[in-house]
C-alpha cells in the first residue's frame, strides 16, 4: 500500500516541475534575447502567467499605473494584482493600465536578479504606489449599512531567476532588504534560491526546491486574509472631471 509520503510525491514533483519549467523559460529569453528591454518585457510575461495560473479568478494580474483621484500616479509597475469585479481598469491604452489605488492588492517588480539595486528599486517602485491615495465608503444594504472598510497595506515584492549573492537568500541578501516603511519588500521569489515573506512575525527563507509554488500559496494566503478591497468614492474621481471644466460641485 502505498504510505502517505508516497502519496503526496507526485504532487511535490509536479509543483517542482511548474518551477523547473518557469526556470527553463527565462533562460531561453536570457540566450535568444538580445535586447535587455525585450528580454525584460518577455520574463515580465512568464511572471505573470504564473501568477494568472495560480490565483483566483477575482484577482486579475496586469502590468501598469497605479492611480488615485487625487490626480496621482505611480511609477509603472511590472505585475499589479488588483481587484477587477469591484473596480474597473481606468484608461486603458494597448498594454498599459491605468488602476485606481483602492483596487490595489499587491505589486511585484520582475529583475533578472536580487541584488542590493534591484531590492532598493523595487522598494522605491512600492512606496510610488503606497503614497498614493485611496478612498473608502459605507456600503448600502437591504439591512442598513456597513462601514468603510478599513484600508488595508498593500504586499509588495521582487521576483527574479536567481539572487546575485554567493549566499543566495542568506544574510548579504537579508541586509539589504529596504527598511523603509513605504520602501518593505513582503515577499519574493528567486527561482533559482529560494523565496521569502514576512507574513509572519519573522523573515521566512524558503528553499529553492519548491520555491515557487510555496511563494505562491503564501502569497495566495496573505491575500486571503486581505478580504475584499475597500468601496471607492467615486465622487471624488468624478471630481476630478467636473474640475477640469470648471464645474465642479460646491455642494
Amino acid at each position: 500500500m502505498n504510505t502517505p509520503q508516497d502519496d503526496t510525491a507526485w504532487l511535490r514533483d509536479a509543483f517542482v516541475g511548474v518551477q523547473e519549467e518557469l526556470t527553463l523559460k527565462i533562460r531561453r529569453a536570457a540566450q535568444s534575447i538580445g535586447h535587455a528591454g525585450t528580454q525584460g518585457s518577455v520574463n515580465e510575461d512568464h511572471w505573470i502567467e504564473v501568477f494568472r495560473a495560480y490565483l483566483p479568478d477575482r484577482y486579475k494580474v496586469e502590468t501598469g499605473f497605479v492611480i488615485d483621484s487625487a490626480g496621482g500616479r505611480s511609477d509603472q509597475i511590472d505585475i499589479i494584482i488588483f481587484d477587477r469585479h469591484f473596480t474597473p481598469t481606468l484608461l486603458d491604452q494597448q498594454r498599459h493600465r491605468y488602476i485606481p489605488a483602492e483596487a490595489v492588492y499587491a505589486v511585484f517588480e520582475s529583475k533578472p536578479h536580487f541584488d542590493k539595486s534591484y531590492l532598493e528599486y523595487a522598494g522605491q517602485k512600492a512606496a510610488s504606489v503606497r503614497r498614493l491615495v485611496r478612498t473608502s465608503v459605507p456600503i448600502s444594504h437591504a439591512g442598513g449599512t456597513f462601514p468603510a472598510k478599513a484600508l488595508f497595506p498593500i504586499v509588495a515584492g521582487l521576483v527574479a531567476p536567481r539572487s546575485s549573492w554567493a549566499d543566495g537568500l542568506g544574510p548579504t541578501f537579508q541586509k539589504n532588504l529596504p527598511v523603509a516603511a513605504e520602501e518593505l519588500l513582503d515577499c519574493g521569489c528567486a527561482l533559482d534560491d529560494g523565496a521569502f515573506d514576512t507574513f509572519g512575525p519573522a523573515l521566512q527563507i524558503y528553499p529553492s526546491e519548491g520555491g515557487l509554488i510555496r511563494f505562491l500559496f503564501r502569497l495566495l494566503s496573505k491575500l486571503q486574509s486581505l478580504g475584499t478591497v475597500p468601496a471607492i468614492d467615486w465622487s471624488a474621481y468624478a471630481s476630478v472631471v467636473t474640475s477640469i471644466g470648471g464645474t465642479a460641485d460646491k455642494s
